[in-house]
């Protein structure tokens, strides 16, 4: 294969990775940091980073209320599953993630070897305790099946579990945001720039859950693009 051919194969599996999980661009307003620039350069002055102490203290004294998660990079570091899915599926290539057998494979079962991350333990505990309700909204294409929504449960041991919501994926519209308005849900934790934008136009905070750097999914997000704030040590 000559250089040419191999450049416009990347290109086009590139493609192919980026509009089968794409969400509509909107330009960031601001400079933004991937994961790997604030892991190997320090956190930038110019990004509003929080914890959870930070989210639970100005919290206090409110009333319960709905809060969203993503799930993919956001509660679950899911590489393994999508791994796995483009050997199967296909090698070298994206055309996997249109593919409803491999969906049905990774709701349905493989997401036992997706592992929880720590930020989403430390904010669901927190969320849970002040009695706020929990929804887990994902662009991840759908299946006749509640493996993911009984795996989170345990993971995350949620007392009052809902369904996952598969909002699924486009190019042309935030999938998440009538979900997420639906539900009246007041803040969404994800780690996609469409995460922060699908919160926005639904009336609700977005606030930024790091991109862990193995991550499969690429390019790696820049944190704060959108102004949004940032959750410190939340790429694991």
């Amino acid at each position: 294969m000559s250089h040419t051919l191999r450049s416009i194969t990347l290109v086009l599996a590139c493609v192919a990775s980026l509009s089968a999980n794409a969400d509509p661009k909107t330009p960031g307003t601001h400079k933004g940091y991937s994961t790997i620039d604030m892991t190997t350069a320090g956190m930038p002055a110019d990004v509003k980073m929080i914890s959870v102490a930070d989210i639970q203290k100005e919290l206090q004294g409110k009333a319960p209320f709905a809060v969203g998660f993503d799930i993919d990079d956001t509660t679950l570091f899911s590489t393994p599953v999508f791994y796995r899915g483009q050997q199967e599926f296909s090698p070298n290539g994206y055309s996997y993630l249109s593919n409803q057998d491999f969906w049905d494979k990774a709701n349905c079962g493989w997401d036992a070897f997706s592992m929880p991350k720590n930020i989403a333990k430390e904010l669901i505990a927190m969320h849970q305790e002040r009695g706020d309700s929990i929804y887990f909204i994902t662009g991840r294409t759908g299946s006749d099946c509640n493996f993911t929504t009984e795996y989170l449960k345990k993971a995350f041991d949620i007392k009052d579990m809902h369904d996952v919501i598969f909002a699924g994926s486009s190019r042309t519209e935030y999938t998440k945001t009538k979900y997420i308005k639906e539900n009246d849900i007041k803040m969404y934790y994800g780690d996609a720039d469409g995460d922060i934008i699908s919160a926005r136009d639904a009336g609700a905070e977005g606030i930024r859950v790091m991109r862990a750097a193995n991550s499969s999914y690429k390019p790696i997000p820049k944190n704060g693009i959108y102004g949004e704030r940032v959750l410190k040590n939340s790429q694991y």
